[in-house]
């Protein structure tokens, strides 16, 4: 009697709650370690400050304080992420497991940080490669300087010859000992990535057995239940709703707005756009005709959506996207915008096949939740803020204002701006 005592007591709603906050400590402790590993030259101060700030994320930031499985969640996405960047793919692997047992769906996330890992292993083993061949490269150059020195005392016709063949010789040289250029086309990325990957065949295979042991588990696990869901299958049935990722992508713009709002980022889309005008007009021509289509045949209202009144996006929903029939076609460009915004930043630094991966792991996090959460926008806003380059230290305290003035309002209506309803007896309040 007196052991089910202590183990009431141990799972109180405290007690359950304060789990929440250790998770956020350590958190914040492996957003400091990704920064710093990704941005090696940046001083502490800095990298505290963007730690800061993303642990003041208001959509991560609020559940800290409640009892639900996203902050758990976030913190065994990042806790392997950082192992697979420290290359302990053993260690990620078994984490990514643990996040899988979490949340289902990061087994989406599992996949990126597997194929994020492989694009590093590939890059790595070129740049090695490259190395070797710049030293052989200038160790043949001193042979030959060596050699010419040598014949400088023989005859003038053994001279002239040896010279001849030594000219010959580094016309030939140089072009065997160079090492492969870095592209800069997608086409190209892949082709290097797979050419690579198959010279290293055994030892990827080995570094990342582990991770196909995960898919394969999960994949065993899908057929067991029947299903990637667990709990209420009717209210999560997967649904092609598309414009969820629009609405993701104008949300993270949204709490990054000195990067993606600002008059310097407009212009230089707007450059980009008259530097090929042709091509430019037609990707935007797709993607607002992309945009129409999800916004008008992919655009789901859940149930849960039009009867939860605690949640913002039940006002969100009525008092924006779904004002008036022509307000969800306004947004239509805001939402495009946001996308090219978010693509031209990371392309700035990142690979593009690692930004098409992201997309497409945004893609299938996203679209096949019928619900709109914006709970389930917190692993790739991670990610994407992570890897957007924001040297100015203004934009960083402009962010973390806004993050902790989000969260004041949060806070103040969940604590103070109770509300009841007639057919459920208790407090009912305000969350995201």
């Amino acid at each position: 009697m007196q052991a089910v005592s202590s183990f009431s007591d141990s799972c109180s709603t405290s007690i359950l709650r304060l789990t929440n906050g250790v998770l956020a400590v350590i958190c914040s402790v492996l957003i400091y370690e990704i920064i710093i590993h990704l941005r090696p030259s940046l001083d502490d101060k800095k990298a505290t400050l963007r730690a800061v700030v993303l642990s003041l994320y208001p959509l991560h930031w609020f559940f800290t304080f409640l009892y639900y499985t996203d902050v758990a969640s976030l913190t065994a996405v990042l806790a392997m992420y950082l192992l697979i960047l420290k290359k302990k793919y053993l260690f990620s692997s078994l984490i990514g497991a643990l996040s899988v047992v979490i949340r289902q769906t990061n087994i989406i996330w599992v996949f990126f940080v597997a194929c994020s890992g492989i694009i590093e292993f590939t890059q790595s083993r070129r740049k090695d490669r490259a190395e070797v061949d710049g030293v052989s490269s200038s160790r043949e150059k001193e042979d030959l300087s060596a050699n010419l020195k040598d014949v400088s005392k023989i005859s003038n016709l053994r001279k002239r010859r040896v010279n001849n063949g030594a000219k010959s010789h580094n016309k030939i040289t140089p072009q065997s000992s160079v090492p492969m250029t870095y592209t800069s086309g997608l086409l190209d990325e892949i082709h290097n990535i797979i050419i690579i990957s198959w010279n290293h065949f055994w030892e990827l295979f080995v570094s990342f057995s582990p991770f196909f042991m995960v898919f394969v588990a999960f994949v065993a696990f899908i057929r067991w239940n029947g299903s990637i869901v667990l709990g209420a299958k009717d209210a999560h049935t997967v649904s092609p709703h598309f414009a969820q990722l629009f609405y993701y992508g104008v949300v993270s713009a949204l709490f990054m707005v000195p990067v993606h709002f600002s008059l310097d980022q407009a212009a230089l889309l707007f450059r980009q756009f008259c530097k090929k005008k042709l091509l430019s007009l037609f990707q935007w021509l797709m993607a607002l005709a992309l945009g129409f289509l999800s916004v008008e045949f992919f655009s789901i209202a859940h149930p849960y959506l039009l009867a939860d009144n605690r949640h913002y996006t039940f006002y969100l929903w009525r008092k924006v996207i779904n004002y008036n029939r022509s307000t969800k076609y306004l947004m239509i460009p805001l939402y495009v915008y946001s996308w090219f915004s978010i693509v031209g930043n990371l392309a700035k630094n990142q690979k593009k096949l690692w930004v098409l991966v992201y997309f497409l792991a945004c893609a299938a996090s996203l679209v096949p939740a019928p619900l709109i959460e914006l709970r389930y926008y917190t692993i790739p806003f991670y990610f994407l803020i992570l890897h957007t380059d924001i040297p100015d230290s203004k934009s960083w305290f402009f962010m973390g204002f806004l993050h902790i003035s989000i969260n004041c309002f949060t806070m103040y209506m969940f604590l103070f701006r109770p509300f009841y309803w007639k057919h459920e007896a208790g407090a009912q309040r305000f969350i995201w």
